[in-house]
């Protein structure tokens, strides 16, 4: 009798291991981008073309956009924000920022870098963990009974401005433009978006307030968190053009030097040479190739997303495992191809990106591109960025100035 209970109990034992792995294996099944894409009228041509990839179907995944101003990183953050799974958040560390900088009395100090960066890193790892709540330390004035009308930029977040965060009049599937979310949604209760952020998958957030990729070594590390950072960088030379352009009255000086020809003398060049050196020192880190990064670092250039954006989109959520849905294809389509004088908003996304990419080069005259050139060499050459030679060769869109590289992920 005794050995008939033992047999039973092996068996059982049996058929749950058996189970187990047929449950790990079909969660560790390889996925083609295809599938999905139908209603995209790109599902052919995907099939055909598109890599196959492991997608991660157990595990939340964690993603950061790190980023500097006018490098196309609210473009980037739409590529996740229209995924349906994906909880997305437009430069939380705003809040941050806004906060501690006035309490600053020596400027960028390296003690007043850490304690931003400390607070920074503190509120990354809350959010990705769905405690909206901490936030409310950074608020100004503090939320009441957890809602509040403050949240920076709500309206570049899909999931903050649909139902059941937001309940605006109209169909249930309606989608608001980010002027029209903050006016029709009211205030924001950040426990209901805590509960949406729970309900999603994933998790993404943007942000320019981050100057190096090492800075979030304690976070990419971290067992708790499943952190990905996509590192976006832009030619610099098409970032001072589009500074000058969007921020008139801080880059004024420069914009003097184009209109007179002359250069100011008290121009101030590290509007231009911290991005440079951020960017070295960052790239430089990710290139080495440190095991902390290994599967957790993509380095993507703006100039290849804006060439080919579908192609290097399969090719940045092939890296994070994650599946690519017909909503964000969709967005890539309408997005990629329109009239630049659509998007006339600063942080607007609509335009044709390919031709974006390259507008720098009539925005600048040639001896303002020779100074960028000479005080950025190093990360141009690091990133394949090629020099302008000439006012001829700098205004002829038929010399590229970006080498071709493959900037593979780190995995």
């Amino acid at each position: 009798m005794q050995c008939s209970w033992k047999a039973v109990l092996l068996l059982a034992l049996a058929s749950i291991a058996i189970q187990y792995t047929a449950i790990r294996t079909f969660t560790a099944k390889s996925f083609h981008t295809c599938p999905g894409l139908a209603d995209a009228g790109m599902a052919e041509r995907l099939c055909e073309e598109g890599p196959t990839f492991t997608y991660n179907l157990s595990r939340k995944t964690h993603i950061l956009i790190l980023a500097t101003t006018r490098s196309g990183s609210s473009f980037v953050g739409q590529l996740f924000n229209q995924h349906l799974d994906v909880f997305y958040l437009f430069e939380p560390l705003y809040h941050v920022q806004n906060t501690l900088i006035p309490r600053f009395t020596q400027g960028k100090s390296p003690a007043d870098r850490r304690v931003m960066l400390g607070a920074s890193r503190d509120l990354l790892r809350s959010l990705y963990d769905c405690d909206l709540h901490f936030l409310e330390n950074y608020i100004k004035p503090p939320p009441v009974n957890h809602t509040t009308d403050r949240i920076f930029r709500r309206g570049a977040s899909r999931v903050l401005c649909s139902r059941p965060v937001c309940d605006p009049p109209g169909s249930a599937d309606l989608v608001l433009e980010e002027g029209d979310c903050v006016r029709k949604c009211g205030l924001l209760n950040l426990t209901v978006a805590a509960e949406a952020c729970r309900e999603r998958s994933h998790v993404a957030i943007k942000t320019v307030r981050v100057p190096e990729v090492n800075d979030l070594r304690a976070l990419v590390e971290d067992p708790r968190l499943n952190l990905k950072v996509i590192q976006l960088v832009r030619d610099p030379r098409g970032i001072l053009a589009s500074r000058s352009e969007t921020f008139r009255d801080t880059y004024r000086l420069w914009r003097l030097w184009y209109g007179t020809g002359r250069k100011p003398y008290n121009l101030d060049v590290t509007q231009l040479t911290t991005v440079c050196e951020d960017f070295s020192n960052s790239v430089s880190t990710g290139l080495m190739r440190p095991p902390w990064l290994k599967g957790k670092y993509m380095l993507v250039r703006y100039e290849d997303l804006a060439r080919n954006p579908m192609k290097k989109t399969e090719e940045i959520y092939g890296f994070l495992g994650i599946p690519l849905d017909s909503h964000v294809a969709r967005w890539i389509q309408n997005n990629t191809q329109g009239d630049p004088a659509l998007g006339k908003h600063k942080y607007g996304t609509v335009r044709n990106s390919a031709a974006t990419a390259e507008k720098w080069r009539f925005r600048l005259s040639y001896d303002i591109v020779a100074f960028a050139q000479n005080a950025c060499q190093r990360v141009l050459a690091q990133l394949g960025y090629r020099m302008a030679t000439s006012e001829e060769e700098l205004k002829n869109p038929s010399v590229s100035l970006v080498e071709e590289r493959d900037f593979r992920p780190f995995l």
